[in-house]
Order: structure tokens, then sequence, then C-alpha cells
């Protein structure tokens, strides 16, 4: 049987569990820009129930501790090797794909970092999170935006993830029934000395669980050539993350 999407960006994730937290520093980024923004805008101290999308790692769990009273957290992720971010934060874990599972009721803040573009209709699960949010809850979302990844995408590859769109599509996905409190999105390219290291980079990440077909020497050769002509610099080949986010808190 043909693996679904999902089930290639599950054992993606799962290989790459272990090398992701200290890979992902562009992902740790995002998390603490969140939690940053939450701040701003007046979040309040404490939510009762709070319910994170694909933890993986822990880099928001782990922000939003540090930062907010959180009695009651519930944690989710495709990868179920992440119960090891659930125990360590003292935290309930419900593993799978967040579209199937059973939500906790009545949330007070529903968060996520670097997850939703990998849903293949990430407005549609915006909206889930806001029927499921209680009144006045609060709603903390990070996704990437079209420029991610961009480099891929110029030269063929299939690894991008399937539900990027900017800061513009989260806020009219959730328009009326929320009140947007902040909303933006930034580019930031990293660095790398070769286009292998690119590669191996996305393999620690497990961010190309979507790619399909296999390496050949002279696919391998071609890919590396065309990298270097179009993104050589002279601090190295580049590779452009685009994150987006939006902050809102329900009518």
């Amino acid at each position: 049987m043909t693996a679904q999407p999902a089930d290639k960006v599950q054992r993606s994730f799962s290989r790459s569990f272990d090398t992701y937290h200290d890979t992902a520093s562009q992902q740790a980024w995002v998390a603490d820009k969140l939690v940053s923004e939450l701040r701003r805008v007046g979040a309040p101290g404490q939510f009762r129930t709070a319910f994170e999308m694909g933890c993986g790692t822990g880099h928001l769990t782990r922000t939003l501790r540090q930062n907010f009273d959180l009695p009651d957290l519930v944690l989710n992720d495709i990868a179920p090797q992440a119960q090891a971010t659930a125990d360590a934060e003292a935290a309930v874990f419900i593993a799978g794909d967040v579209r199937m599972v059973q939500w906790p009721g009545q949330i007070d803040l529903i968060a996520s970092a670097s997850m939703i573009q990998w849903m293949d209709d990430p407005t549609g699960l915006l909206q889930q999170a806001v029927d499921a949010l209680a009144p006045g809850g609060w709603l903390a979302i990070s996704g990437f935006g079209p420029q991610q990844y961009k480099e891929l995408t110029s030269i063929g590859s299939t690894a991008q993830a399937p539900g990027l769109c900017g800061a513009d599509a989260l806020v009219a996905a959730i328009e009326g029934s929320m009140r947007v409190l902040t909303a933006g999105e930034r580019i930031r390219p990293s660095y790398f000395e070769t286009p292998r290291d690119v590669l191996k980079y996305l393999r620690r990440t497990g961010v190309n669980g979507r790619a399909q077909g296999a390496w050949t020497k002279s696919t391998l050769a071609r890919f590396e050539k065309d990298y270097v002509r179009s993104f050589a610099t002279d601090d190295g080949v580049s590779l452009t993350y685009h994150p987006v986010w939006i902050i809102a808190q329900k009518q």
C-alpha cells in the first residue's frame, strides 16, 4: 500500500527526532518569537487549559512553561517520541494526526509553532481551533510562508510543505470569529558551506518528509551544481526561512 503524505511526514519526523532539537535553530527562533508576541499584546499570566499542536521536541512547550502558568497542559504530535516532551513538562500527551485525535474541552490557549504548514488545509485547522476555544480563549500559531525554501523549489525539489501561506491568509481564516491582535512575517536566510550540508540539515530536522524519489550520483551532482550556481553567497549557499505568525483572541 502506498503511504499517505501524513504517514511519510510522521516517519520522517520520527527518524529525525533525536537530532531535531539541536539542529532546528530557526524553529527555536519562531517559538521564542511567538511567546514574546503573546506577552507583548497582553496575554494573561495563566491559561487554565492549554493545547499545543505539534509539540515536537519542546521548543515552544518549554518557552510557554517559562512564561505562563499552565495548570492543564495537553500536547499533541504526530511523532510518538514526543511523549518524552510531555513527560519532561508534566503534560498530557495525545499522539497522532491533530485533525483526527480528540482535543481537550474548554481550551483557553491553542498554540503551535512550525507545524501548521504540514496541513494540506491550514485554514481549516485554524477554524477547528477557533471552534475548540472557550470564549475569550487565545490562539498563537506560527507556520511558514510561500518563500520558505525558495531555493529548493526553484530547482525542482518536492520537499516543501503543502500548506505554505502568508500571514494575510492566517488572518483571513479567522477574521469575524476572533479579534486579531497581531500578525507578521519575516524572511530569515540560513547559510551552509555546501549544498550537501543543506541536505544533511533537512534530514536532521525531518522537514524533507514529502520529498519523492531517491538520489542517484547524477541527480546529486546536478543538484549541487545548480544550487551553487544560483545560490552561492560570500557566507555560503543560502536556504530561506519565511516564518509567519498570528495571535488572536476569541470574541
